[in-house]
């Protein structure tokens, strides 16, 4: 069974994303790694370069500004380092740059790759998934936040990446069809110093809309500002070791009083509804579960 990561990165530095522990979660399960480095205004290719493995793969990508409306410039990159994956390659790991996976669930990975590695009846493993925000001690508890995506797809070409990017379909529009594994993506996303989230908001929506929404939607001011969340939980777990490093040199201060929430009614009545049956009225799922 041959592994190989893939990703896409650009402007690392100055979004301050996680890339480099992104990719080195990943790289003990994988055989090699493609990136998908685009047109930076930063050092990201040498931050790249610097990660100590000969399993890398660079490939330097132009990012098609025509694309910008919906993310389908993310979902083009994309497919751009799925192309290079070989042949002889059976599964392909994808990792966005701002999520890390926990080395504890290595194993329960490893294992889930070689159980469906020959059926073909499975197109891909689902993730369930942590989102962080505001600082590595809380995570988001609404429904906003996605549950599960797919990260671990076979080597089959019919495959693409999905609108932008966030998981994967087939020819025809078609839904993969996947297992649902224990093992959890760690988000962290929304969890930067303040100045580097703003300028991230007021940048990276221009991928999914014009001119005219930002201008209406996204405020002008130097930080932004985290105290406009909903819900969120206490995280009383471990973070990868990968992660440890950044988390020591966080600079700013996140606290969030737990008591406290802005959630409508009816976000209220679909916690209430999930934590009674496990059940998420509405919910989007960009995937068909095999039992």
């Amino acid at each position: 069974m041959k592994v190989t990561g893939f990703t896409i990165i650009r402007n690392a530095i100055k979004y301050d994303y996680p890339v480099v522990e992104a990719i080195e979660s990943v790289l003990p399960l994988c055989d090699d790694f493609i990136i998908a480095v685009g047109n930076s205004e930063d050092n990201t290719l040498d931050l790249i370069k610097s990660i100590d493995t000969h399993k890398i793969k660079i490939i330097d990508t132009v990012w098609d500004e025509n694309l910008r409306i919906g993310g389908k410039v993310l979902a083009d990159e994309t497919n751009k380092a799925f192309a290079e994956i070989p042949k002889e390659t059976d599964w392909c790991f994808y990792i966005q740059a701002d999520e890390v996976l926990h080395e504890k669930y290595h194993d329960k990975i490893n294992y889930a790759m070689k159980q469906y590695c020959n059926n073909d009846k499975i197109d891909g493993l689902l993730f369930k998934y942590l989102h962080f925000y505001g600082s590595y001690d809380y995570i988001g508890s609404s429904s906003n936040w996605y549950r599960n995506e797919i990260r671990i797809i076979k080597n089959n070409k019919k495959i693409y990446s999905y609108k932008d990017a966030q998981g994967f379909r087939k020819n025809d529009n078609v839904k993969l069809r996947v297992k649902q594994i224990e093992a959890y993506m760690y988000h962290y996303g929304w969890v930067k110093e303040p100045k580097a989230m703003q300028k991230k908001q007021e940048d990276f929506n221009k991928l999914w809309h014009d001119d005219d929404w930002i201008e209406k939607n996204i405020k002008k001011t130097d930080e932004f500002d985290y105290s406009e969340i909903d819900a969120l939980n206490l995280f009383n777990g471990t973070h990868p070791k990968c992660m440890q490093s950044r988390i020591n040199d966080k600079n700013w201060k996140f606290d969030y009083e737990l008591s406290y929430n802005k959630l409508s009614f009816v976000e209220k009545l679909k916690n209430f509804s999930e934590k009674l049956t496990g059940y998420r009225p509405g919910e989007y799922k960009n995937y068909k579960i095999v039992k």
